[in-house]
């Protein structure tokens, strides 16, 4: 039997534009341009191209509409779509993508900002940091510092790399030479190059990319690679789940890429901060009753580099309700208080992870109880830590966690 399936035909073109416009497009490119009968594009990518565009012009909407509802009302049409470099990094095409399948497009893309950066610094692609802070918050930068590092950040206008070189200055990152790359791959390209501390770079074209090559003293904020970050990393009242037990936990959380936990009872919020650090992909909400505490969440989730954790003020289960299906839950704090735990196994999805750490002998009780109808696994986590005693040293006991960590079937 013959397979006369017809193939889907591409409607939409998108085209990757550099700064040097026309001049650095294919006949390809140049060809869907003028062929198609809309042209998508920001007012700058349109005026570069106006010499080829035949079609109507149509600049994106102010805010722009991530649904894309004006392209997709022309499915079948001859569309084309200008993006900057290359679409699918950072770009449109991304956006695109979500909407519209592969088989009906057709993408033409032009080296990144990047790429564009690591050919002009010399610097090997596959060995540095890239990031974009367009539109994110610069707090985003913080998990990369680390000395030696050399670091590619795509910025939002032209105040932005002062900006970064304030907040590496304050975090003791200061000696770090940054190299502000202006307008690349067009006539006005431009790079100059100033150490973090002494940036004194004026009139920087809002296009442009910062390189950082990453420095700092002995007295900088680095946020090691490992599980278990120093308590002094956050600030917190006491209610913190310490270091050595923290490093456990999160070992048992066991992240994966792009997952969601529940921080129940979150504290100072360490756990939900960790779980991010683990993955860019990974997500977090942190649930707790006490305002004040959950104001310092937002701190500490900001000066940890990730800023997207979600902070829920209220108290379980209640506060529970309608927030998104986990992949793991950790129950800290308030955990023996009514409803908590069996809330927190209901919402779990089918082969999620639940851990839940108890010191005081009511919480300990629901665990072993959870624990002979359930199944699961025990750990008993005891840690001695020296400390003086006259002259001398002894072993000071911290009080014992009892961990109960499962698997919903």
């Amino acid at each position: 039997m013959s397979n006369n399936k017809q193939p889907t035909p591409k409607w939409l073109t998108i085209v990757g534009v550099g700064e040097d416009g026309v001049a650095g497009l294919g006949d390809e490119a140049k060809r869907l341009i003028a062929q198609a009968e809309f042209v998508f594009g920001g007012s700058r990518h349109l005026a570069l191209v106006a010499s080829l565009a035949k079609g109507e012009a149509r600049a994106w909407p102010t805010p722009f509409d991530a649904e894309m509802r004006d392209v997709l009302a022309l499915s079948g049409r001859r569309v084309c779509v200008l993006a900057s470099g290359d679409p699918f990094f950072h770009g449109v095409g991304v956006t695109l993508a979500r909407k519209i399948p592969s088989e009906e497009m057709q993408v033409i893309p032009a080296p990144s900002a990047m790429s564009l950066a690591a050919a002009r610094l010399g610097w090997a692609l596959q060995d540095i940091e890239t990031i974009s802070l367009h539109g994110h918050s610069l707090d985003l930068i913080r998990p990369l510092l680390h000395p030696g590092t050399r670091i590619l950040a795509l910025t939002s206008g032209g105040d932005a790399p002062a900006a970064i070189a304030r907040l590496l200055t304050e975090l003791d990152f200061g000696v770090s030479q940054l190299t502000a790359l202006e307008a690349l791959g067009g006539p006005g390209e431009r790079l100059r190059s100033a150490r973090a501390d002494a940036f004194d770079l004026e009139k920087i074209n809002p296009l442009n990319l910062l390189a950082i090559e990453v420095d700092s003293t002995s007295e900088a904020r680095i946020l090691p690679l490992t599980s278990g970050l120093a308590d002094h990393l956050f600030e917190h009242d006491g209610q913190i789940t310490k270091r050595e037990v923290r490093a456990i936990t999160l070992s048992a959380l066991a992240p994966r890429r792009g997952e969601l936990l529940w921080d129940v009872g979150a504290g100072s919020g360490s756990i939900g901060i960790e779980w991010m650090l683990a993955h860019p992909t990974m997500r977090a909400i942190a649930v707790e009753a006490d305002p004040t505490r959950a104001a310092r969440i937002h701190r500490n989730a900001s000066h940890c580099g990730v800023p997207g954790l979600v902070v829920v003020e209220g108290s379980a289960p209640k506060a529970l309700a309608r927030l998104g299906t986990p992949d793991a839950i950790f129950i800290g704090g308030g955990g023996s208080d009514t409803g908590v735990l069996g809330a927190a196994i209901k919402a779990l999805r089918v082969g999620g992870r639940l851990v839940a750490n108890a010191v005081t002998l009511e919480m300990e009780a629901l665990l072993l109880a959870r624990h002979a109808t359930l199944g699961g696994d025990l750990t008993r986590i005891a840690l001695s830590r020296a400390a003086p005693v006259g002259s001398m040293q002894a072993w000071r006991p911290a009080m014992p966690v009892t961990q109960w960590s499962w698997v919903k079937p």
